[in-house]
């Protein structure tokens, strides 16, 4: 089914996405390309965005697309970055700021005739994030907005349906944002708001008949949304030729193992079992550094995987429930200028010797999308509200070397920590939620006698996509039982600490 569409132009911003989760917000559905790789600018396409930089547009090698076949043709509409391209490729100049122009500011002046800026007060808040400022604009460029610092802090080419900012509309810091997008996309593109999870369900069923036909796929379920979802879908669209794996690799939460095997009974879903703790403590055996345990447990889940399939006949695909947000923090968006902030254990396809094509059916959704995919199919509110749980596991919730041990400690811990967000109302409230096993010491008391042992450190984060987060605010008498409950209940742990660091800077997990 066709339907209406829109293009990002990607210079490498980890905002981009965010664009494209404001616009799906809307229900208009988007895509992402590089700036360099531009798709052919047919009828299909019936707007563009340009997404900010962390380059500057003064820089020789500066990304510049070539834009005579969207501007003034289309409706356009750059933001930070591609406000100052538009500026400084037509007859503007784009000079380095005095400061930085950083966080959050509020707009002074607000042309409310416009149609971008309708329904937003003067004194609105957004987000600055860029080095350079548009320092003058051509005769028809007409400033819509400014800040008390930034003159040109947003501009409408008269005659054209073009149209810039120099702040980030798409992050929640910009509390009118929503409001600017909708303006841009529904009043002035007139798009129809009708891409829902209904007819991305449609799209997807069809779309993997079509290429799986009656070919067997083998999927690796982890109890979580993602693959719960991933794994829904695959079973409308092949039925009885899915076979759902889930493995236990050492690293999964306390008891998870056998509820999730007990999860899945009446969903549907063909599943096995397959306990292989010990491999994976093996291979990650003296393993310190962040980047390794997550490709030693990417490479293992594979070994595992392809042992599983052959004992199949005819397995053809292997199914992922790969999501934005992992593609994006592994490899640049669709292949774009995006920096690389960690690897995922489950991306970047399979090595040679493995005969299975990869199908993954979410990698174009971030996970609050995910989850809508998942209640228009009817599945458990309880399992789509599950906090999200890192594909490595607790490898990565523990700093340093994996054994045996650190995992039953970390474990206990963790179920300790997350029952008691249950107990106390709280799990809903919060996005994501863990604890991290640190590899330091530390001098304690109990009782009469000295002890030295390790520290915890509990993470509470609230999000809608993982792209940024701010800690939560527990409050203190609930961080109090729960520290005083680790600290009695656990043996090895002497301290707990809290973490209320916000991403960016830091990740949500630690590693």
């Amino acid at each position: 089914m066709e339907h209406e569409k829109i293009l990002i132009l990607d210079f490498g911003s980890q905002y981009t996405q965010l664009i494209a989760r404001r616009v799906r917000e809307l229900n208009i559905y988007s895509e992402i390309h590089p700036y360099n790789k531009m798709p052919e600018i047919d009828g299909s396409w019936k707007a563009v965005i340009l997404s900010g930089s962390p380059h500057s547009v003064r820089e020789e090698n500066a990304p510049i697309a070539d834009l005579s076949a969207i501007k003034g043709k289309l409706p356009l509409l750059g933001v930070c970055y591609g406000a100052q391209h538009l500026a400084h490729e037509f007859g503007g100049e784009v000079l380095p700021s005095n400061t930085r122009e950083y966080g959050r500011a509020n707009l002074s002046f607000v042309d409310t005739e416009n149609d971008l800026m309708k329904g937003v007060p003067a004194d609105s808040q957004v987000w600055m994030s860029h080095g350079d400022t548009i320092a003058t604009i051509p005769n028809h460029y007409k400033v819509i907005a400014s800040t008390n610092d930034v003159k040109v802090a947003a501009y409408h080419i008269e005659g054209e349906q073009t149209y810039a900012l120099q702040f980030h509309p798409e992050v929640y810091h910009s509390k009118d944002g929503a409001t600017i997008l909708k303006n841009f996309l529904v009043d002035i593109c007139g798009f129809q708001q009708d891409w829902t999870p209904a007819l991305f369900v449609e799209e997807t069923v069809a779309n993997l008949k079509q290429k799986i036909g009656n070919d067997k796929v083998v999927l690796g379920l982890s109890g979580g949304v993602d693959s719960t979802v991933a794994g829904v879908l695959l079973n409308k669209a092949i039925g009885e030729n899915l076979y759902c794996i889930f493995v236990d690799n050492g690293l999964l939460r306390k008891g998870e193992f056998e509820s999730v095997l007990e999860q899945y009974k009446g969903m549907g879903l063909n599943v096995k079992g397959v306990n292989a703790k010990n491999r994976f403590y093996d291979v990650l055996a003296g393993v310190s550094d962040p980047e390794k345990k997550r490709k030693a447990i990417g490479s293992m889940f594979i070994d595992v995987f392809d042992d599983e399939s052959n004992q199949l006949e005819n397995v053809k695909w292997l199914a992922q429930g790969t999501i934005y947000p992992d593609v994006i923090e592994s490899v640049s968006a669709t292949g774009g200028p995006s920096q690389t902030i960690k690897s995922h254990h489950n991306v970047g396809g399979l090595p040679d010797y493995m005969k299975l094509k990869v199908v993954e059916p979410l990698n174009t959704l971030f996970k609050d999308e995910v989850r809508r995919i998942g209640k228009s199919m009817g599945i458990d509110k309880e399992l789509l509200g599950r906090h999200p749980f890192p594909g490595p596991g607790l490898a990565i919730r523990i700093l340093g070397d994996i054994t045996a041990e650190k995992v039953s400690i970390l474990q206990e811990v963790d179920h300790i920590f997350i029952s008691s967000l249950r107990t106390a109302g709280l799990y809903d409230k919060v996005w994501q939620a863990g604890a991290i096993f640190l590899p330091v010491q530390s001098v304690g008391v109990m009782g009469d006698e000295r002890t030295y042992e390790y520290a915890v450190a509990l993470r509470a984060v609230e999000s809608t996509d993982g792209m940024t987060a701010d800690w939560v605010h527990l409050p203190y008498e609930f961080l109090a039982k729960v520290s005083n409950d680790i600290i009695n209940k656990v043996k090895g742990i002497n301290r707990v600490v809290y973490d209320i660091s916000s991403k960016p800077p830091a990740t949500i997990e630690w590693e």
